[in-house]
């Protein structure tokens, strides 16, 4: 799962039960990070961007569904353009996919009565939703387990072309950024959830992560120091 050496530097290797459970926990503090930026009101991320948006073009399917359905192209995707590549197993990342779009739902439901109505209110809701999503992102990078379709779609292309990992996210986001405006004119009238909070998310994710990655391995090196100390003392 990890795209870098920066990241390869804080996977757990270890019990695959206790990744598992971490990976659960981090789908589920990235979708409650992810609903509060929505509840905040001034723009989300690409992806939140697209997918809320269809609910407001056909409203009877939750936005998880919609997560879920997108997830599901992603998948095919992945297909058309590495087919030699593609394993069976790559179907298992339906399952973090699934759970990811029944927690988003259900933190939607839970946030459903924060409502900010002043500007620096909304503002700092996504600066904390942000930091929750980044947080749940942290978690499932050190879990180091199944990438989500969308994540799988972006290596895939990686792979295919050589192309530098991150110029290919930012080229895949604009893509649902604008797919997400064209569908709201098209459908609604207007563009909807695009906002300035779309440009802070895209900085702070970011930020957020390198901060988590950071506070690990000072913490790591801590850790480490009194072991040696006791190695050393025991030697003697």
């Amino acid at each position: 799962m990890a795209h870098n050496a920066a990241e390869a530097e804080i996977v757990d290797t270890g019990s695959l039960v206790r990744r598992w459970i971490v990976y659960v926990v981090g789908i589920y503090v990235l979708t409650f990070g992810v609903s509060l930026a929505i509840r905040a009101g001034i723009g989300i991320s690409p992806q939140s961007s697209l997918t809320r948006t269809m609910t407001l073009v056909y409203s009877p399917l939750s936005q998880g569904t919609y997560n879920f359905m997108l997830e599901l192209i992603m998948l095919f995707l992945t297909y058309l353009v590495l087919p030699k590549d593609f394993k069976l197993k790559n179907f298992a990342s339906l399952i973090p996919a699934f759970v990811l779009a029944a927690c988003l739902d259900l933190n939607l439901k839970i946030t459903e009565f924060i409502q900010p109505d002043v500007y620096h209110w909304k503002v700092l809701l996504l600066i904390v939703g942000d930091a929750a999503l980044a947080f749940g992102l942290f978690l499932m990078i050190r879990a180091n387990l199944v990438l989500m379709p969308v994540d799988m779609f972006v290596n895939t292309i990686f792979k295919r072309t050589g192309w530098k990992w991150g110029n290919i996210k930012t080229g895949f986001d604009c893509t649902l950024l604008v797919t997400s405006a064209l569908v709201g004119l098209a459908f609604i009238g207007e563009i909807k959830f695009i906002r300035e909070g779309t440009i802070i998310n895209a900085v702070l994710v970011g930020q957020y992560i390198k901060l988590y990655f950071f506070l690990f391995r000072k913490m790591q090196t801590r850790k480490a120091v009194p072991a040696e100390e006791a190695l050393e003392s025991a030697v003697k």
